[in-house]
């Protein structure tokens, strides 16, 4: 598969049946850069508002932008955890970051969460937002954060038990997948271990290239209205 072909896909092809449930270890206990792309289209849920995960950036040991690539500290220590962890740091002394943890325990690599369509709890996503524009309640990993409530003291705990987090398997089928480079980093920038949800208008700024290019292309077909 090449060129563009290789960066739009159907997601979820290959697994095992019933190992597509994010509620299971094994789900997790996969490369991250499986785990990823399998998590756009499950649903987050917590403290009463819930969204359908659009976009992912996975993360691995083995390149400088994880924070596992310095080993084991106090920081890092639930990254090495049992796949099917939450791994929530503070970026920038400001936002909580959710990603799940990855891999064979003592493996360092988990999926950041970055951004998710609301579905349910609206009103408290914006009222802990302080904004109406639905597009941008959860359009970035610290955005989503905040719209569901969800802060440091969830580092470590596990995202398999449904509570406090919760993180459904898709209610419909698999989304078209598109991949991209990294935002927000300034290390293995070149990795394409961005997913996104094609259809989706609840995926972070900037849209990957793809993205940008299909949706240019829409606009350029549309025929004139005129004036």
């Amino acid at each position: 598969m090449t060129g563009a072909a290789a960066e739009t896909e159907i997601l979820g092809a290959g697994l095992p049946p019933g190992a597509f449930d994010p509620r299971q270890a094994a789900f997790y206990a996969r490369p991250v850069v499986e785990v990823a792309p399998d998590l756009i289209g499950c649903l987050l849920r917590h403290r009463g508002a819930a969204g359908r995960i659009v976009e992912t950036e996975a993360y691995h040991e083995a390149e400088p932008a994880c924070h596992a690539h310095i080993g084991l500290t106090a920081r890092t220590r639930p990254l090495f955890g049992a796949p099917g962890l939450a791994y929530v740091y503070r970026s920038y002394g400001i936002h909580a970051l959710l990603n799940a943890v990855c891999e064979a325990e003592g493996t360092g690599a988990a999926v950041l969460i970055r951004a998710v369509e609301p579905l349910d709890g609206m009103a408290a996503m914006r009222a802990r937002r302080g904004l109406d524009d639905l597009r941008a309640l959860c359009s970035g990993p610290g955005k989503l954060t905040q719209a569901l409530d969800i802060g440091l003291g969830l580092n470590g705990s596990s995202l398999l038990t449904g509570d406090p987090i919760e993180i459904l398997p898709r209610p419909s089928g698999p989304p078209r997948a598109v991949t991209g480079r990294r935002i927000g980093i300034t290390r293995a920038v070149e990795l394409p271990w961005r997913f996104c949800d094609a259809d989706s208008v609840f995926v972070s700024r900037p849209l990957p290239p793809a993205m940008r290019r299909s949706r240019g292309a829409s606009c350029r077909a549309r025929p004139s209205e005129g004036i």
